[in-house]
């Protein structure tokens, strides 16, 4: 189970939101690349960055402060990215700077066949993005709620051959109000491919009930909130996740 730590960009800045609110943004660091030479340090297999201005944008906000931090990381873990990207051009743009997964969201839903499209000429290093409340996918930063099921849409994508489904419960994301392991695991039944946890974990139960399901295909959890304001201890979480992956031969 990776614990994977979330950079979310706001004019340059590592932030956080509490669902999706770009006006209730707390700023934790003004250098981003430094933030993510930490958790480098820290034990992180994988680092997940958002641009949050460009997701609302429709297009790149914040690439400088991504190129610092994939400068910063050099290549020595992954790096998966998501927010405004709605082209081929962007990805291949990104990916030639070093990011190695795209998480395409919104566009998925709004363009069709771009999803098809990217999984086609960039083959294993699309993820998709559904960010779901109430079963119902959000699309725009969060800002509008559609009325695609969560678990149709992930199905249909699967066709298209994404790496891994991230799936966030924005009503739970920067909350500090627990995971949401029933619909995470009800999603991840229903998939062949991988899925990625988010929004709401709080601290150190969470990660043992995330481990309890990892069986079902969850291979990761992207934490925020709770590693920057210490309610967990993302070093201890990684090396739990580990202890109890290898307990269960699960690895």
């Amino acid at each position: 189970m990776l614990i994977i730590p979330a950079i979310d960009l706001k004019d340059g800045h590592c932030v956080r939101l509490k669902q999706g609110v770009m006006e209730d943004a707390t700023v934790f660091s003004k250098e981003p690349s430094e933030m993510a030479t930490h958790w480098l340090s820290q034990g992180a297999r994988r680092l997940h960055l958002v641009d949050l201005n460009g997701a609302f944008a429709g297009k790149p906000r914040n690439e400088a402060a991504i190129c610092e931090i994939v400068r910063a990381i050099n290549n020595q873990i992954p790096i998966q990215l998501g927010g405004g990207i709605r082209d081929l051009d962007t990805i291949e743009r990104y990916l030639d700077n070093g990011i190695t997964y795209i998480i395409i969201g919104t566009a998925a839903i709004k363009i069709p066949g771009f999803l098809q499209d990217a999984c086609n000429a960039f083959p294993g290093q699309i993820m998709v993005g559904l960010d779901a409340k109430d079963g119902k996918v959000a699309v725009d930063g969060w800002s509008k709620i559609t009325g695609h099921d969560v678990v149709d849409l992930a199905r249909k994508f699967e066709g298209y051959g994404v790496e891994a489904v991230i799936y966030t419960d924005i009503g739970r994301d920067g909350m500090l109000s627990g995971i949401n392991a029933k619909a995470t695991v009800e999603l991840a039944r229903e998939l062949t491919i991988p899925i990625i946890a988010s929004g709401g974990i709080t601290n150190i139960d969470d990660v043992h009930i995330l481990c309890e399901i990892e069986s079902e295909g969850i291979i990761g959890a992207i934490t925020g909130r709770a590693i920057y304001e210490g309610s967990l201890d993302f070093k201890e979480a990684q090396i739990l996740a580990d202890k109890l992956s290898k307990s269960t031969g699960i690895s």
